[in-house]
């Protein structure tokens, strides 16, 4: 291996919410690059979380970055609670003595969306957990793993998202505790972008688009490999991208050197595959937020925007 294929080896990375779907990918692709990196979440082999699919684990998210040919290292923590962010947090430090990157990907929510209803319709309870799981997660992991992280110039912290600055700030995501929790990210980035500045650290929110997620494909009654077959009754469906798409692009800031440029900005996966020149896992790249966007014109063939 060299350092053009594995640019992030000897970086120290935390993927915090890395058991399935675009954080399991991100921290493969981490891994890929030659990272070490943390994953963490609250499905494991033993235990399984309220999200209820003990079919993804981070310790096999942990094998697979290992596979991948960096180095992962699963570590169970709910980021709710601030005492195990903690532990989290001193382990990287007493192991590594440093932390380069840090993934906000903390999520878990989606079995509490339902859309349709009225803010008063919705239920309260779901509503507000929703904001526990997509927000304060956050706030938490921020607030605890950023001091190790600037502890050395040139970090990077990357929230993740759904949906791109432009795109929310005009667009109500029809339910309102996921709009809140949804753009909660990218007020995080921009805010911490401003407190990273004076140590050289840099700080973005980056979404994906219509995400094949293990859960969507199983929402669809598909696999990835045969994902096509569910534009049959959804035509639009045909401009989804694997969260290959996803991790790579986060690889990708993480091995640039002037990734300050990014700092503050809200960013897709399409955006910055035309700008560092890689491809889903199928070779295409799809751009579902410039075909949603588009549609809303009448312009509506998924095919044009892959």
């Amino acid at each position: 291996m060299t350092t053009e294929t594995t640019p992030l080896r000897g970086r120290i990375c935390l993927v915090a919410g890395a058991t399935r779907g675009a954080g399991r990918a991100i921290a493969v692709q981490l891994g890929t690059a030659g990272a070490t990196v943390y994953v963490t979440g609250r499905t494991t082999r033993e235990k399984v979380s309220e999200v209820g699919r003990a079919t993804e684990t981070i310790e096999e998210t942990a094998e697979l970055v290992t596979a991948a040919g960096g180095e992962g290292i699963a570590v169970p923590t709910d980021h709710l609670d601030p005492e195990q962010v903690r532990a989290l947090v001193e382990r990287i430090d007493r192991e590594q003595g440093r932390l380069d990157v840090l993934v906000n990907d903390v999520w878990g929510g989606e079995h509490l969306v339902t859309f349709g209803k009225k803010t008063w319709e919705n239920d309260l309870a779901g509503g507000l957990r929703m904001l526990e799981l997509g927000v304060r997660t956050h706030a938490i992991t921020s607030h605890l793993a950023v001091p190790l992280l600037i502890r050395n110039p040139g970090g990077l912290v990357v929230e993740v998202t759904d949906g791109t600055a432009a795109y929310n700030s005009t667009h109500f995501r029809e339910n309102l505790y996921y709009d809140l929790a949804k753009n909660a990210p990218i007020r995080m980035a921009f805010g911490l972008a401003k407190e990273l500045a004076e140590y050289g650290g840099t700080a973005v929110v980056v979404t994906p688009g219509w995400l094949r997620s293990e859960q969507m494909l199983a929402g669809f009654g598909v696999t990835e490999e045969n994902w096509r077959d569910a534009t049959e009754k959804i035509p639009d469906f045909g401009v989804s991208e694997s969260p290959v798409y996803v991790g790579r692009a986060v690889a990708a800031l993480a091995a640039d050197p002037d990734r300050r440029r990014w700092t503050g900005q809200s960013l897709s996966s399409a955006q910055l595959a035309g700008e560092y020149g890689f491809t889903d896992a199928d070779g295409s790249r799809p751009d579902a937020w410039g075909f949603i966007v588009a549609s809303e014109t009448g312009k509506r063939n998924p095919e044009d925007y892959r």
